[in-house]
């Protein structure tokens, strides 16, 4: 380029050298940029809850390493997303009921000591930039009169939303789904499937192709649906197996589908109460399924061990009842409970918190904070160790490090090794219940009170 410069005209030098500088700062403005696009729904890019980031924080907190800090209104568990400049997250403002309404929404309602009810529910969707920590967008998509009772844990805003491109889909459960234009905030439709959770939203939406998928396992029905990304009309709906279980609660589920390719062939991998099934995600058709047994109110993502090349082992945990963990292959057809159940185990398995895998070894931590370190091959013991604190939030995998994040509103990080060993122990500002993000080398956390963003001290 440069011997071709020497024989231009001077008026083409000066363009020529005005088109290079612009170019380098285009360039310059890109490297700059952080690899934000690839968090664009729960768990990250593989849903797996990994990053192939080479450099997160490991010493930061409240008073050092924090980019910004921005409080959110209302109360929300769903995780932080992000595109290009852009954080979405869901959130929930409640009106507190009267004790009328109070009496009269836990009439003849199961487990009505474990319930909250409000008056009525605002549901927002909101924007933050990247840089900045401002609020973008603030959107009210609906206002709810009635709510249904909740399980003191959760939210009226737990399901993660989903960025495809200029779409953001947020997702409040049987209250609706909104696809928005992820600069403008416009909406560009909204959907609902009615169904009863009994104690509130869980699963997110998860974008296959051309469709979004949505889990609805409540516990009047049990089904999953596809919707045209582009329209929201419902491409497909398949059924759940039946269950032996004839009371609805025993029958919900509130599980993020899982996407894999075995064999050159998509799955779409969802547990439910008593069954984990693998579906094609373009037809809704099964693929596989297997018999795990009575577990229900499964909350956690399942976590698959191979690649497009290589066969591995879908790794899931049964949820309430007797949790258990289990590592099956996924490359049969029809009922594979007895064939393709690689291993199963019952001590210290968590009925929130998903699990997280690398090379041999996967990490679970129970939800009173015992942490397990297993064998891939046949779930044998690496080691255990019990980690402060009272978990919900799914584990982080990136840098060579994991992240626990406990509802007192607490990290740990620990090495990713065979042994135990303690990096850092971060207190933050409230309860820590959605799972954190990666944003290039930062990290974003959501508490109960605020969004923030850490990064590592220079």
């Amino acid at each position: 380029m440069i011997l071709l410069a020497l024989r231009l005209p001077r008026f083409a030098m000066q363009s020529l050298a005005t088109l290079l500088a612009t170019t380098f700062l285009a360039i310059t403005a890109v490297a700059m940029e952080p690899t934000t696009a690839s968090w664009f729904q729960f768990r990250g890019p593989t849903g797996q809850g990994t990053s192939d980031a080479l450099k997160l924080p490991i010493e930061f907190g409240l008073e050092h390493g924090m980019v910004w800090q921005t409080p959110i209104e209302g109360k929300g568990w769903s995780s932080p997303v992000v595109t290009g400049n852009h954080i979405w997250l869901t959130s929930a403002v409640t009106i507190e009921a009267t004790a009328e309404q109070r009496e009269a929404r836990l009439a003849n309602v199961q487990m009505s000591n474990m319930k909250e009810v409000a008056g009525s529910v605002k549901l927002f969707a909101v924007c933050v930039d990247l840089q900045s920590g401002s609020i973008i967008h603030n959107l009210l998509l609906s206002e709810v009169a009635e709510p249904q009772p909740i399980h003191s844990l959760n939210s009226y805003a737990s399901p993660t939303p989903a960025i495809d491109g200029d779409r953001v889909y947020c997702h409040f459960g049987t209250y609706g789904t909104w696809c928005l234009n992820e600069s403008s905030g416009e909406v560009i439709w909204n959907r609902q499937l009615v169904i009863d959770h009994s104690v509130g939203p869980g699963g997110s939406p998860i974008v296959a192709d051309n469709v979004v998928l949505l889990v609805c396992d409540g516990i009047d029905v049990q089904y999953v649906s596809a919707l045209d990304k582009m329209t929201g009309e419902e491409v497909w709906r398949t059924p759940r197996p039946s269950m032996r279980a004839t009371n609805g609660e025993f029958q919900k589920a509130y599980s993020t589908p899982l996407l894999i390719q075995v064999n050159g062939v998509k799955q779409a991998v969802i547990p439910g109460a008593q069954w984990i099934i693998a579906y094609d995600p373009t037809t809704g058709k099964e693929i596989w399924r297997v018999d795990h047994g009575n577990g229900f109110s499964i909350s956690s993502t399942p976590i698959y061990t191979g690649t497009d090349e290589t066969l591995g082992l879908v790794i899931f945990t049964t949820g309430y009842g007797q949790s258990e963990a289990l590592g099956i292959r996924p490359d049969g057809k029809g009922d594979i409970t007895l064939s393709h159940v690689a291993w199963r185990t019952d001590r210290n398995v968590p009925e929130k918190p998903s699990p997280v895998a690398v090379g041999d070894l996967v990490y679970m931590i129970d939800d009173s904070g015992v942490l397990s370190c297993l064998s891939i091959k046949d779930a044998s013991v690496v080691f255990r160790k019990r980690v402060p604190g009272n978990f919900s939030a799914s584990p982080l995998l990136a840098g060579g490090h994991l992240y626990f994040s406990n509802q007192e509103g607490v990290v740990t990080i620990i090495k990713q090794s065979d042994e135990y060993e303690e990096v850092a122990e971060i207190k933050l500002d409230s309860r820590l219940m959605a799972s954190p993000a990666v944003v290039g080398e930062d990290l974003l956390f959501r508490s109960e009170t605020s969004l923030m963003r850490f990064t590592s001290d220079k």
